[in-house]
């Protein structure tokens, strides 16, 4: 249950419109549901601003068909992270209404309207075409969770002219999410030319000395451009994430 569903009941309850043992049973399941094997945290829009998200990897098709038809039932839109073709197969023919994007994983139920993001917009850039599975990761999500999301692909350093075409566009964004793997030097570069907020994915694209995306994490960790944060590797959704509480704040 989000803001909107909970102010919504309020508002009827108030005019009369829905019983007390009404709204007690849709309230029932707050702040959270017991699956067994999960524990469904249907009050975390209210806190944190947007809804439990499910994390695909290491759970059975059944686990996460089971977790997103509760989510569904209580708000409507879902998305599921980290989704292999076959659960999300299972997932589609289980819970009516999802969307799997196989590029980022990612599966999305969206059926009621979402609040667009008053400020924005927020830019996704990658540095190759091998790191567009956490850059689509970032863009759906952000766009899941109301923000306006525009994207620059394969603006890597190895040719910094195609980055530096697209210059004065970097200043339209509000907030931008750069994702990069091998040596992962494209936050710094954009934290150098414009004064919003960099938020830096390290991939782990990259050969063996690359360690998986370490070599990156770290560059960007040490990066000398002054405001450039970081997330962990391969974490598209979790730069979203802050790429929205960052906008949410400013509208």
């Amino acid at each position: 249950m989000d803001r909107e569903q909970l102010a919504d009941l309020l508002r009827a309850l108030a005019r009369g419109e829905q019983t007390v043992d009404a709204a007690l049973d849709r309230l029932r399941a707050l702040p959270f549901e017991d699956l067994g094997f999960a524990r469904l945290d249907h009050h975390r829009s209210l806190r944190n601003g947007f809804g439990e998200v499910v994390f695909g990897a290491g759970k059975t098709a059944e686990q996460i068909v089971a977790i997103a038809d509760r989510l569904a039932t209580a708000a409507g839109n879902v998305l599921v992270t980290r989704l292999d073709a076959d659960a999300a197969a299972a997932l589609g023919r289980a819970v009516p209404g999802f969307r799997y994007h196989d590029v980022a994983r990612l599966a999305i139920r969206q059926v009621r309207p979402v609040e667009p993001i008053g400020t924005g917009p927020l830019f996704v850039l990658s540095a190759g075409t091998a790191d567009l599975p956490v850059a689509e990761e970032a863009a759906l999500s952000a766009e899941f969770l109301g923000a306006r999301v525009e994207r620059l692909y394969d603006v890597g350093v190895a040719g910094i002219h195609r980055l530096l075409a697209e210059h004065q566009r970097l200043w339209e964004a509000a907030v931008l999410v750069v994702v990069a793997g091998m040596e992962g030097a494209l936050p710094s570069v954009v934290g150098g030319l414009v004064d919003r907020p960099v938020i830096g994915v390290p991939t782990s694209v990259g050969y063996g000395a690359s360690f998986g995306g370490i070599a990156a994490l770290l560059a960007m960790l040490n990066s000398c451009a002054a405001g450039v944060t970081i997330v962990n590797i391969d974490n598209g959704f979790g730069a979203a994430a802050a790429a929205v509480r960052i906008l949410q704040r400013s509208s």
